[in-house]
């Protein structure tokens, strides 16, 4: 069974950073993309940034420039930058393997996501 953890969540003012993490299972981790999605409050999933198994990244809109995806393959890790945060970027963030690299489906389980507050 494909399991994802992720963490690195937390609280942040506007224009600050945080480093969120996605720890998957070997199984899913080497042989797809993974990406990181975000749910905020009365909106539907979006996937907002996602690497594949060779290294090449794609982002939404949204979060390019901001945000930077990157993964450990050794520690089956998947990692999310987010710089400049902004307001609008308050959500759960989720991490799973989107099919064809950008989905819309994906191969894995939800986990509990990790939520992100960007607040004053």
């Amino acid at each position: 069974q494909v399991q994802l953890v992720e963490s690195g969540g937390g609280l942040v003012q506007p224009g600050g950073s945080l480093r969120l993490s996605c720890a998957a299972s070997g199984s899913i981790f080497s042989i797809n993309a993974m990406g990181w999605y975000r749910q905020a409050p009365g909106k539907q999933r979006e996937l907002v940034a996602a690497i594949t198994s060779g290294g090449s990244t794609n982002y939404a809109d949204s979060v390019k420039g901001r945000f930077t995806i990157s993964r450990d393959n050794a520690k089956n890790t998947v990692y999310l930058q987010m710089n400049s945060l902004k307001p609008e970027d308050t959500a759960v963030y989720y991490c799973n393997a989107p099919q064809g690299g950008w989905g819309p489906g994906y191969f894995g389980s939800w986990g509990q996501g990790t939520q992100v507050t960007v607040s004053s």
